[in-house]
């Protein structure tokens, strides 16, 4: 169907031809916003900033409200070492959604970081967080370190895990403390690593009071072959007898007297 015939039809229907035009540019702006987030995601995941950035705003030109595409490109000049703009496009999100928890988040980071420190991120892979049962394994870490080594974190940071004698300690991949892992943790690591197994460690998430870590065995001993690196998580199953059922037990339990 062309425009003449749609036109003709929306005529004949009655309906107003400009508010018809007025719908289909934003359906049109709508379906281009997608696209074009989806091409801000991948140039981030490649680390490619310069074109996040490029993208993020042609984006905001048509919505300069888009949360998502402020944050997107608050992140990308925080990874170039333009911290101050960083922030101030995290204080324009704050103005639009006051509890938005991406923004207050990286406003408290980056308000850590001096002017012109750059916090260069690898690119990560959307398959780093893949769970598998008794391969991977999520947790946070204990006596975390400087909050301004904690700034410098992303999700989807490398990070390094060393182990000691007695504990296993997680490093930024320039030696920088991070925290620490559960005792019980390290001892188990300890002894696998020594077997053969090798892991890779991801930062999950990070903020001044947390951070959490994303463990995979990517290597595991044939002497190991049948151990898994991680228990399965307990499920705590809680007794329910539905209340038909306990109405049916009391009467099953108490007989009727019988009639004489």
């Amino acid at each position: 169907m062309n425009y003449t015939t749609l036109h003709g039809l929306l005529r004949k229907a009655g309906l107003d031809i400009n508010l018809f035009k007025f719908i289909l540019k934003k359906v049109t702006i709508i379906a281009m916003d997608k696209d074009l987030a989806q091409e801000a995601i991948s140039a981030a995941l490649t680390g490619n900033w310069d074109e996040a950035i490029k993208i993020n705003q042609k984006i905001l030109r048509d919505d300069p409200k888009s949360i998502d595409a402020l944050n997107r490109l608050a992140r990308a000049h925080a990874e170039i070492g333009e911290v101050t703009r960083a922030r101030d496009i995290s204080q324009k999100v704050l103005k639009i959604d006051p509890f938005n928890s991406i923004a207050t988040k990286a406003n408290e980071k980056w308000k850590i970081l001096k002017k012109g420190e750059i916090s260069p991120s690898k690119p990560s892979s959307p398959e780093a967080f893949l769970e598998e049962p008794g391969k991977t394994k999520i947790l946070p870490l204990l006596h975390i370190g400087d909050s301004q080594v904690l700034a410098k974190l992303d999700a989807g940071d490398e990070v390094n895990l060393n182990i000691h004698a007695h504990r296993a300690s997680i490093t930024t991949t320039d030696g920088k403390y991070v925290g620490r892992l559960p005792d019980d943790l390290s001892a188990r690591l300890r002894s696998l690593i020594k077997y053969g197994n090798e892991y890779q460690v991801f930062i999950k998430s990070s903020d001044k009071a947390e951070v959490k870590i994303f463990i995979r065995e990517v290597r595991r001993s044939k002497k190991l072959s049948d151990i898994p690196s991680f228990a399965a998580e307990k499920i705590e199953y809680i007794s329910f007898t539905p209340p038909e059922l306990v109405h049916k037990k009391e009467h099953l339990g108490e007989p009727e007297d019988e009639e004489e």
